[in-house]
């Protein structure tokens, strides 16, 4: 009788465990989506915050060059000599910035006409007021459209924030237009004390249209902040804001109402006019600083922000790569299984026991295991098969050759 053959080991299920491979990759997919689309707007965010950081720099040597632009006009409407110094030193910090970020902000052919136009104005009045006060017009037109540029290359124009698009709103249209007409007001009172009594009709109009376009703008101005308080988190942007924006609508009602001509016969008083231009400009200047900074402050305040979600957006990422990268491991260890013994009770691979219920770990002490196959076998050699002995105790012929103690 011959050994059962014993049974072919059972591998792992390649199938199976590369169908849930297949399952970790598409769970994987949307994951990995998500985060590449979370980091492209955050990415998208940061580079429209470093524009407005740009956009406010330019902005804020914007105001130094109107500041002096309008001061120069004064001087040059009035016959007096213009104080260059100023002017040139606004002109040539502009130039540096523009160096550096006109690239960025597409500023670069606007700010050398501007600054071409403000190098040719003369130094004084050498024809009439009314020629001075044209050229140093267009000059401030030119000024103006540089304004609007530098906020919609930087994206100022669009700011997502209630509060910092108000105060760009304030600080990048409408503050400039109010300073650069509260110069114009002024300069026309001056140019209207030279003409004949036959024009004081066109002085009166041009003065109550210049006074109209001084007020437009600065009650703009005092909506935007006023907005500008009631929608931000800010604990000290209300406080920084309304102290310097009273002050600057208490200057700004002065010179409207030292430039209300109502008649032909009325004249103007100009060294009241003056005053007040001057008292209106600081305000402006003051304001204008204090806007710019606290419009950087939450603009600085949104970056950190940007940076602290990008962190977490890495760490969620990290997490999740982690978290599949494991469940991975987990199935192609789990697939492999442990090798079966197949001595061990109830292994699928044990050999079956004898019919008399002889144990397979038995059967080395009751079968007779020869060393040489028998007769007949080429070379003598063992098949490697139990050979039964017939016994004189035997069951009868081709029985299991067995002692009579062994029964």
């Amino acid at each position: 009788m011959t050994v059962p053959a014993q049974r072919p080991r059972r591998w792992p299920n390649a199938p199976g465990n590369a169908l849930r491979l297949f399952l970790v990759v598409i769970l994987l997919v949307p994951v990995a989506v998500l985060f590449v689309q979370l980091q492209r707007s955050v990415d998208a965010d940061q580079e429209l915050v470093a524009r407005e950081q740009h956009g406010i720099e330019y902005l804020r040597s914007l105001t130094d060059v109107t500041v002096a632009l309008t001061e120069a006009q004064s001087a040059a409407v009035a016959g007096r000599p213009v104080l260059r110094e100023a002017l040139t030193t606004a002109v040539e910090r502009t130039t540096a910035v523009d160096t550096r970020l006109g690239a960025d902000l597409r500023t670069r052919e606007r700010w050398a006409g501007v600054r071409a136009k403000i190098e040719s104005l003369p130094d004084r009045g050498a024809t009439s007021p009314d020629a001075v006060f044209g050229v140093y017009r267009e000059a401030a037109d030119l000024l103006l459209a540089l304004w609007g540029k530098v906020r919609e290359s930087s994206g100022l124009m669009r700011d997502p924030e209630a509060d910092s698009y108000y105060l760009q709103d304030a600080v990048g249209e409408e503050l400039p237009a109010a300073m650069i007409a509260a110069g114009r007001l002024a300069d026309l009172a001056v140019i209207g004390a030279t003409r004949k009594s036959t024009e004081r009709l066109r002085t009166v109009a041009e003065l109550t249209a210049a006074r109209t376009s001084l007020l437009d703008p600065a009650t703009d101005l005092i909506e935007s902040l006023q907005a500008a308080v009631e929608s931000t988190d800010s604990p000290n942007l209300g406080g920084n804001l309304l102290n310097q924006l009273d002050s600057y609508q208490r200057a700004i009602e002065a010179l409207g109402a030292s430039a209300a001509l109502t008649d032909g016969t009325s004249e103007a008083d100009l060294t009241q006019i003056a005053a007040a231009r001057v008292t209106a400009h600081a305000a402006a200047e003051q304001l204008s600083s204090i806007i710019l900074t606290e419009l950087a402050t939450l603009v600085d305040s949104r970056n950190d922000r940007l940076a602290r979600s990008q962190q977490i957006t890495y760490v969620a990422g990290a997490l999740a790569l982690l978290l599949m990268s494991g469940l991975a491991v987990a199935i192609v260890l789990s697939g492999r299984g442990r090798r079966p013994d197949p001595t061990a009770p109830g292994s699928a691979d044990r050999p079956p026991a004898e019919p008399g219920g002889t144990e397979p770990g038995r059967w080395d002490a009751l079968v007779d295991w020869p060393a040489t196959g028998p007769a007949g076998t080429p070379g003598g050699q063992s098949t490697g098969r139990p050979v039964a002995t017939a016994g004189a105790g035997s069951d009868g012929p081709g029985g299991w050759g067995r002692s009579d103690a062994a029964r």
